[in-house]
């Protein structure tokens, strides 16, 4: 049987005009920017004017990520539908993908088979612009910097010290590590500089935490961009750089609507990592959700232990945002990986392989039934080769821990597949009341804050903190940062710090690499690992296989 293709189911469906979704949303039309038909922002003061109560906030997420995959943001979105078939007012909230994985490994980012959002091309390719908004508020901030230190640098900034990067939405390993500046004296002051992806900009992040345009220009003006002869933090504010920076972002900041295949009102904006960075859709968009919809359905990046552990520790933290229910999606392919079968066996029952893998369901369902305290539902976004027995041993497996087992087949069916998961969400929203709990207090220091995160969600026995780290942690706690929550940025792979240790790894001791401060976003990264701010493309890159014809259509794009 041959199966369409994500950007063919997409392109098949016959889209409403995005003012007909918004008034169902119950949007007046004064509050709508409209991109084209299909698209639109929505305007801030939405948040501010509605009398409307807010909805209930669900938390979509899943196991550790494998290349079996597990379907996160197609269940998400597949949930929604489900939620409006069986009767309920419903929204969802999604990032924004990001070109770089659109054009590498990894493909589009905006669900699929029948669950998806759309206009799918727009979505996945520059959108409403918000990423180029961002990438050129990170740069202008550079050229400020670079600028204040070639016209005399009456700040006394230490050009060693420099902690600002440029950025570029694109997967670019060339970019990494470069020398700028050369060419003489009028062309610059030489020194090492690199690029991050810019959906690690910390500006991504402080769009995506920021509720109003004063608290995005109060944010943007404490960003640190690197540090003095004597050794003190310079910020933007100090180089009078974030009123302009807020001006180009002031479309930015505005949620974007758009719709799912089946005319569910869906707000996708902002798209930090979850492995670089705090992985989260906007304050605004989610709280736009809860404002339009009695129920408001959103995701996290990658596994529980990443996407979901900065969701609640960071997000929900800043925004005063209490979830009602959580849902844990899982494959029995991704899981018989996890216990060590290889890609190509997958598609043959095997037991042995499930039992030795589903203790990674168990630990992110633990954690969120025992650390965060949340009511919890697995969701097994169900494949052909599935079997019985093997369902049959999850759903027996999670009953030990007292969380139902929903299976889904939103990809294949759309709504209609996700119908009973929206029916025991909205049971686990109406009757269990979860006691919502961070994984670790605000007070304390820095290093028992990585240290709660490790040994209560990883599951590992603490930290190793490498000579340079310390003198990091030191300095930030002397700057008075010690109070912030922490952004730990991992492999998404494992766990642990080993991308190699799948399943629910013990005994392991994660290490901390580098920690720096984002002021504006209001964390502290925490590098663990191998990781990268500037992923590469593959060896195949997906670029290679799209293309665009004589009228205007894409294929390839996933």
């Amino acid at each position: 049987m041959a199966y369409l293709s994500d950007i063919e189911i997409a392109q098949q469906c016959e889209m409403r005009p995005i003012t007909e979704i918004a008034k169902n949303a119950g949007i007046d039309e004064k509050y709508i920017e409209q991109y084209g038909k299909y698209k639109a922002k929505i305007d801030l003061s939405l948040l501010n004017e509605s009398q409307r109560d807010n909805g209930k906030l669900i938390l979509v997420t899943a196991i550790t990520p494998t290349p079996a995959g597990e379907g996160k943001t197609t269940t998400t979105i597949g949930l929604a539908d489900g939620m409006k078939r069986i009767g309920k007012s419903v929204a969802v909230a999604l990032r924004e993908p990001s070109l770089g994985p659109v054009f590498g490994i990894k493909g589009g980012a905006a669900g699929g088979g029948y669950a998806q959002v759309v206009p799918m091309e727009d979505i996945n390719l520059h959108f409403t612009g918000d990423f180029h908004a961002i990438g050129a508020a990170n740069n202008l901030l550079a050229a400020m910097l670079d600028n204040h230190i070639q016209q005399g640098n009456s700040l006394g900034i230490d050009p060693r010290k420099i902690t600002w990067k440029r950025c570029v939405d694109m997967n670019d390993r060339q970019l990494r590590f470069v020398v700028d500046g050369l060419g003489g004296k009028v062309n610059g002051v030489p020194r090492e500089d690199g690029f991050d992806i810019t959906v690690a900009s910390e500006i991504m992040a402080v769009l995506c935490l920021s509720n109003s345009i004063s608290d995005l220009k109060d944010r943007l003006s404490r960003i640190i961009v690197g540090y003095t002869y004597d050794d003190k933090p310079v910020t933007a504010g100090e180089l009078k750089a974030a009123g302009a920076m807020a001006a180009l972002l002031k479309d930015a900041i505005k949620p974007n609507l758009v719709q799912t295949l089946e005319g569910t009102p869906a707000f996708v904006h902002g798209g930090p990592f979850a492995n670089i960075a705090h992985g989260c859709n906007s304050v605004t968009a989610t709280k736009m959700a809860l404002k339009t919809a009695d129920y408001a359905i959103t995701e996290a990046g990658f596994g529980a232990d990443l996407g979901a552990e900065k969701f609640l520790d960071i997000k929900c933290r800043a925004a005063g945002l209490t979830p009602s229910a959580v849902v844990v999606v899982a494959t029995v392919r991704a899981l018989k990986m996890h216990g060590g079968l290889d890609k190509k066996s997958l598609d043959t029952e095997n037991l042995t392989a499930l039992e030795k893998g589903i203790p990674n369901l168990l630990r992110h369902v633990s954690n969120i039934k025992n650390v965060y305290k949340l009511p919890c539902v697995v969701a097994v976004n169900r494949f052909p080769t599935d079997t019985d027995n093997e369902i049959g041993f999850i759903i027996e497996k999670c009953k030990e821990l007292g969380v139902n087992v929903v299976l889904s087949t939103v990809w294949a069916d759309g709504g209609k597949g996700g119908e009973e998961l929206a029916k025991e969400v909205v049971r686990l929203c109406e009757e269990e009341k979860g006691d919502f709990t961070y994984s670790y207090p605000l007070e304390g220091s820095i290093e028992d804050k990585i240290e709660a995160v490790v040994q209560k969600v990883y599951g590992g026995n603490g930290i190793t903190v490498l000579p340079a780290a310390k003198k990091q942690i030191e300095r930030l706690s002397e700057l008075g940062f010690s109070n912030l929550p922490v952004c730990i940025a991992k492999t998404q792979y494992s766990f642990s710090d080993n991308p190699a240790l799948l399943g629910a790894p013990e005994d392991f001791t994660v290490t901390v690499k580098n920690v720096k401060i984002s002021a504006g976003a209001g964390f502290i990264v925490v590098h663990t690992g191998d990781i990268m701010t500037m992923p590469g493309l593959p060896k195949s890159p997906a670029a290679e296989r799209i293309d665009i014809d004589e009228n205007g259509k894409i294929t390839g794009l996933f």
